[in-house]
């Protein structure tokens, strides 16, 4: 199962020009199923959503630039001045932590297979009914977890809006 990421400091998604799903501060899960994916992976993937360290220990995502910039140049990732990090560039609070809420859109293409041609091939991705199935899974799931979860609609035309904060951007895949 996939996931992205994206630590929001608000977000929406509209269907046919209506808002099906919102939230303030926390987290935009663009969610994947993949062929073979089962419960216990979607469970496994929602865990450690849930407890992923990756907001500041204020409670609010980024906090104001730091007084050590990273250097520039190199390739080095640097905590201190990192985005969202407290002053010794760590970021040790989770959406659980922070009172952040979840959405939840599915997004089958994440599972895009784009080594060969010009066309992404999604042949990885759950065939719809098994993506539905699972994708409802860990809604079902994230609800009975987590006080504050909001959807898109799956299979749906929907119109993303976020706002990044920071940017923090994290990659998941759960096997």
């Amino acid at each position: 199962m996939l996931a992205l990421l994206q630590r929001v400091k608000e977000a929406r998604v509209d269907v046919a020009g209506q808002t099906v799903g919102s939230i303030q501060q926390g987290l935009l899960v663009l969610l994947c199923a993949e062929r073979g994916d089962n419960e216990a992976v979607a469970d496994k993937l929602l865990a450690k959503i849930l407890k992923l360290r990756i907001f500041s220990d204020d409670g609010v995502g980024a906090g104001p630039p730091q007084a050590d910039p990273a250097p520039s140049g190199g390739s080095e990732p640097h905590a201190v001045g990192s985005v969202g990090a407290n002053k010794s560039g760590k970021m040790n609070k989770s959406v659980v932590d922070v009172g952040g809420g979840l959405l939840i859109v599915s997004q089958f293409t994440l599972a895009a297979d784009t080594s060969s041609g010009n066309r992404p091939s999604f042949t990885n991705a759950a065939p719809p009914d098994e993506g539905r199935r699972l994708y409802d899974y860990f809604v079902v799931q994230a609800r009975s977890s987590h006080p504050i979860v909001q959807t898109g609609q799956f299979a749906a035309d929907m119109q993303v809006h976020l706002v990044n904060d920071g940017p923090v951007t994290v990659p998941m895949r759960m096997q």
